[in-house]
């Protein structure tokens, strides 16, 4: 697959290189080039990789020298269906700017860059946790008319192809238009998404260990209904990946 993939990748690279200067597209300053998504060396060190001390069921990342497993406050007053979540990268305000260009502005030269984000850190994890699919969380038919693309399932691709596991698309289906999530606290949330989601086909799982993908987690009310939906339908064991964690 990758020797089929390479030469689409070569073409795509030298598209992109004929109508944008390999010059960084955050700063405009400094030479980046396709491969790495028109990110420079110097705007790549606003990256904050997640590491622990962190909740070990919602993956909130804490400052401090914690040297004991917990769980945050957030998860101690939420129903969560997913065994654990976890993040690559935290959502600070440079993650969030290219997240922004890149869904609603189709900025999708910042996919390589965004992607290498994601499976540096998640593939050897999911890897040991033997997963058998990943579970993109869909967009209603009209948002992704609108954007033409669900940056959930693009982000998932990769991944995909680095653990050998398909992308399962095709389980979950958003069944009722909600409000974006940005204006909204913890209770909004919740119940902006409780019955967003539904299975394309009922009680198709036999106890999959899955995956449920997602660009950013803030209170987890999204990832953790898409869990619910997917445990209710079969699924054996569900944890939640996204690309950035809000804090």
């Amino acid at each position: 697959m990758n020797a089929l993939l390479a030469p689409a990748r070569d073409w795509l690279d030298a598209g992109l290189a004929f109508f944008y200067p390999s010059v960084c597209q955050l700063c405009n300053e400094r030479r980046a080039t396709p491969a790495q998504g028109y990110v420079c060396a110097v705007c790549w060190q606003n990256v904050r990789f997640i590491v622990p001390p962190r909740c070990e069921r919602c993956g909130l990342p804490f400052p401090g020298d914690i040297t004991t497993t917990f769980e945050c406050a957030n998860c101690r007053d939420l129903e969560l269906h997913f065994r654990w979540a976890r993040a690559s990268v935290v959502a600070n305000d440079f993650l969030r700017d290219v997240i922004h260009r890149y869904k609603y502005s189709r900025a999708l030269w910042f996919e390589p860059f965004l992607t290498d984000l994601l499976v540096r850190v998640a593939e050897p994890v999911l890897r040991e946790e033997k997963i058998t699919g990943i579970v993109p969380v869909p967009l209603h038919p009209v948002k992704q008319r609108e954007r033409e693309f669900n940056q959930a399932d693009r982000l998932a691709q990769p991944l995909a192809q680095a653990l050998g596991v398909p992308v399962l698309n095709q389980l979950v289906q958003r069944i009722h238009p909600t409000r974006t999530q940005t204006q909204l606290d913890k209770e909004e949330r919740a119940d902006n998404v409780r019955r967003a989601f539904a299975p394309v086909r009922p009680k198709t799982l036999r106890g999959e260990r899955l995956v449920v993908l997602d660009d950013i987690l803030t209170t987890g009310a999204t990832t953790s209904t898409v869990a619910r939906v997917l445990r209710e339908n079969g699924a054996g064991d569900v944890l939640v990946w996204t690309l950035a964690r809000g804090l």
